[in-house]
């Protein structure tokens, strides 16, 4: 045998080793929210360890999307898969995805969204950015999130609001970085800025770019993400 024929395809070993961890988290997933259904409602305590159990499974199935999208595109460009979708199905699956989060978490996300707004973009991308945002909110938050799905000078907007301690100066700092200053030591949460950015960027009308922004305050006072779509 060759050596050619001994090379082995890093992106196609990747890909399936992803895909069967993927498969695996889900159903660890589907096993913690089966567990917290038959738990008594008077055993808080394994009740906020099955949420914690549940989060970090919903981050690790994130992060391992974020890598597998990362390397197909080969950190320049993002394959897209647009079609026209209504706004209130991407929410709704939302929602159903952090529900066990929220009930073991005894948390408030409340959805404002106008109705019947439809919308061209990736809902698949879209959706693991949007819930990594959720997830990461769920986390920080104190009792309440808000989830804001409304247009603006012709563009979509989602905005994501706590009441949570806020964005550390360093998120705030981080949103706008390049790939090639990426500074490992940030861990997943510079990737997953930078992960969220390409998402947004690779949504364009004519010359106008999808985009991302933190800041703190908003109506609760804590951490406030926005994506908007052109």
């Amino acid at each position: 045998m060759s050596k050619t024929d001994d090379s082995i395809d890093f992106s196609t070993v990747l890909g399936s080793a992803v895909h069967d961890m993927k498969n695996s988290l889900c159903l660890l997933m589907q096993s913690i929210e089966n567990l917290g259904q038959s738990l008594s409602e008077t055993d808080p305590l394994t009740r906020e360890h099955l949420a914690s159990a549940h989060y970090e499974a919903a981050r690790l199935n994130t992060g391992l999307v974020q890598l597998l999208s990362l390397y197909r595109a080969g950190l320049d460009n993002l394959p897209l898969n647009i079609d026209e979708y209504d706004l209130e199905d991407v929410i709704e699956g939302l929602l159903a995805t952090n529900e066990s989060y929220l009930n073991h978490k005894n948390m408030i996300l409340e959805v404002s969204q106008s109705a019947d707004l439809v919308w061209y973009l990736d809902a698949d991308l879209v959706g693991i950015l949007l819930n990594d945002v959720l997830i990461n909110a769920l986390r920080y938050s104190q009792k309440k999130i808000l989830l804001s799905v409304y247009t603006e000078n012709k563009q979509l907007v989602f905005k994501v609001e706590d009441d949570g301690p806020g964005y550390p100066q360093s998120m705030l700092d981080a949103h706008n970085i390049n790939m090639q200053h990426f500074d490992i030591s940030q861990g997943r949460t510079g990737l997953g800025l930078f992960f969220a950015r390409l998402i947004a960027q690779a949504h364009t009308k004519g010359e106008t770019k999808g985009s991302i922004s933190l800041e703190n305050g908003g109506s609760l006072g804590g951490s406030v993400f926005i994506l908007t779509l052109p």
